[in-house]
């Protein structure tokens, strides 16, 4: 999978732009805790519905917050996810060998 950036942007903007995030929205951030608590409280009190629907909202708020660690994140996926298939297929070539050692050993005792 290619991805290709569509734009670039240039020190000064990006300088820009965090400066921006940082100062221009601490209610952001107050709503984004306000809604993820009440979503807590909603969930606890037994309304799913309302809670998730709470939960959702909040946790979008957070992310519009922490564009930066977001989109941070979000390119740093590909690598865990392979890191991941990495591990799982070397967990199924133990298995794949236990099962081989397990199936040599049943026949070497006569059963």
């Amino acid at each position: 999978m290619v991805v290709v950036p569509l734009a670039t942007a240039t020190n000064g903007s990006s300088a820009a732009v965090r400066s921006r995030n940082s100062h221009s929205a601490p209610w952001l951030r107050i709503a984004a805790a306000g809604t993820l608590a009440t979503s807590g409280a909603l969930l606890a009190t037994g309304r799913r519905r309302a809670g998730l629907v709470t939960a959702i909202s909040g946790t979008i708020l957070a992310m519009i917050d922490q564009q930066e660690s977001v989109c941070a994140w979000w390119n740093a996926l590909p690598g865990q996810l392979d890191e991941i298939q990495q591990l799982i297929g070397r967990a199924q070539s133990a298995v794949d060998d236990l099962t081989a050692q397990g199936q040599k050993l049943h026949q070497a005792l006569g059963r």
